[in-house]
């Protein structure tokens, strides 16, 4: 349940908070039920695509749904408020679209009900291919003098190209709320040089599952096969926070898969940790592919928002982490890159110079893809520009840098990130090669 207060102010900052969630996510349903009340509800699941066909009676629509969707009727029996909400791109290079819906409480008074949602999705360049989406939200028990309002909020997926979107919503009497509205995906300016993982005018559910496995990837590596070694910092970037916000794991989890499906890579070496709570959560070793659904099972143990007393006692403790990691992880290392990711890891004392001579020469380059997503300050301007504790080793041992605030930082980092790795494997091969 999520409990706000019923002020302009709290109500305006709670929706800038959405708005930059839906943008800078590659989490694109975000199923939340905002009661601006003493009350709350629970959710179902996101979205599910419905069988998709031609005539409307294919994919079991109700007679009254089919009518109202196939009209597009305007109907208030429900008084709902939908507002479209534009697509916008995620870091996992897609868009994300869908809606918000206001709703008064007292409409929803009773011993508790089902709200359902049936919408469809139609390109602009295959009017006669809709897709169609269901979604349920349970509401819990609401009194009949209930004030305020309740917010919903669902996605979609499209790429590039128009859509128009028919939608409705109905309650257990049968009471209706429908609009239809058009939308408009597209890339500007150097975001036309990004490569999208969907496909231009298709239309898919919003995916809830961060950790899914990934789609095999047909390795075809350039000159000498390729491994890397990366080391996840698996953290909010609110060190208090108790769980990781959606717009977080997104990031972190769209760094990995962006790695994953480089076709250079046979190799894989994971390595995800936490700084709060400075331990290794999950290591992993000469792996053909990422194995995300074991990744994320390991990650689900931590305990976020918790530290440990001892480490609080001992202000000494991050530091002797940090360095111990990168010592083991380093040193010896057979990759031919490694990789931190993770957002920016601030600690009172940082690594000594001296306990990264224990290392050794490295052959290999350091990288480090740090996201600054939103501030804690609610200001992009306000956002600090010093560097962390990782970012400083990465320095030391003349890595490169590089900040992901925004989802063309991430294709365009990569990008540097791979001539690096290739020039640098290629000038070892020629440098170990006979004369």
């Amino acid at each position: 349940m999520t409990q706000i207060s019923h002020s302009r102010e709290s109500r305006r900052r709670e929706s800038d908070q959405r708005h930059l969630a839906w943008r800078w996510a590659s989490f694109p349903s975000v199923l939340a039920l905002a009661v601006l009340a003493q009350i709350g509800a629970s959710p179902l699941p996101a979205q599910n695509l419905m069988h998709n066909a031609d005539a409307l009676n294919e994919v079991n629509l109700l007679p009254g749904d089919a009518s109202v969707l196939e009209m597009e009727e305007v109907k208030k029996d429900l008084p709902c408020l939908v507002t479209s909400v534009k697509p916008l791109m995620g870091f996992d290079l897609r868009f994300h679209s869908g809606y918000e819906i206001s709703l008064p409480l007292k409409e929803l008074a009773g011993n508790g009900q089902t709200l359902t949602v049936v919408f469809s999705v139609t390109p602009a360049t295959a009017k006669d291919s809709p897709r169609y989406f269901s979604q349920k939200f349970v509401v819990p028990v609401i009194a009949d003098d209930a004030g305020g309002k309740v917010l919903l909020e669902g996605g979609f997926d499209v790429g590039e190209g128009s859509y128009h979107v028919r939608w409705l919503m109905r309650d257990h009497m049968e009471r209706v709320c429908s609009s239809n509205w058009d939308i408009n995906a597209s890339l500007n300016g150097k975001d036309q040089e990004m490569k999208m993982t969907i496909t231009a005018n298709d239309v898919e559910a919003a995916d809830v599952e961060f950790f899914k496995p990934e789609p095999p990837v047909a390795r075809k590596p350039e000159g000498e096969p390729l491994k890397v070694k990366v080391l996840v910092n698996y953290a909010p970037q609110q060190t208090a926070a108790a769980a990781m916000a959606p717009v977080d794991a997104s990031a972190l989890v769209s760094i990995l898969r962006t790695i994953a499906r480089e076709p250079r890579f046979v190799k894989f070496s994971i390595v995800a940790f936490n700084m709060n709570e400075q331990r290794v959560v999950y290591r992993a070793d000469n792996l053909d592919e990422i194995n995300f659904p074991d990744l994320g099972r390991q990650l689900r143990s931590l305990k976020l928002g918790i530290v440990d007393y001892k480490h609080l006692a001992d202000p000494h403790s991050p530091t002797e982490f940090l360095t111990k990691l990168v010592q083991d992880e380093l040193a010896g290392n057979p990759a031919d890159a490694v990789i931190f990711a993770g957002p920016k890891a601030f600690i009172d004392e940082p690594v000594t110079p001296e306990s990264l001579k224990d290392i050794g020469a490295i052959s290999y380059p350091v990288f480090y893809m740090n996201y600054m997503l939103m501030p804690s300050t609610g200001s992009w301007n306000d956002a600090p520009a010093w560097r962390d504790a990782i970012g400083s080793v990465v320095k030391r041992l003349r890595g490169f840098e590089y900040t992901i605030s925004r989802p063309r930082d991430l294709w365009t980092s990569w990008t540097d990130i791979m001539n690096h790795i290739v020039k640098m494997k290629l000038a070892s091969t020629i440098s170990a090669s006979p004369h």
